[in-house]
């Protein structure tokens, strides 16, 4: 599994089943380069969960309508429905057991 780019257009239909992650982050945030490879390491061993990213300058729509206001700002969904959401770097001990308080393990 690799974190997939998607648009505003494609969001609704990918978060729409299951579990999934979205990072909202920009080429030039610091700590949103520092997010991307902790995401990267947890999709090669989560094939449970979808993992996402959204670049707010070329894809504003989503961030907006989801009034996120700062980056990096990492979405859950779990069928369609925000359960978290979390702004700022977190490690990948953070994550796991964020993400693994919505699926079996």
């Amino acid at each position: 599994m690799v974190v997939k780019a998607i648009t505003d257009e494609q969001y609704q239909e990918k978060v729409g089943n299951g579990v999934s992650i979205v990072d909202f982050w920009a080429t030039w945030c610091g700590p949103c380069r520092m997010q991307s490879p902790v995401l990267e390491t947890i999709s090669e061993d989560k094939n449970n969960i979808n993992f996402f990213k959204v670049d707010v300058d070329t894809n504003p729509e989503t961030a907006a309508s989801l009034r996120i206001r700062a980056i990096p700002t990492l979405v859950v969904h779990k069928d369609g429905k925000i359960v978290e959401r979390l702004t700022g770097f977190h490690s990948k001990e953070q994550l796991l057991e964020i993400l693994n308080g919505y699926t079996e393990g």
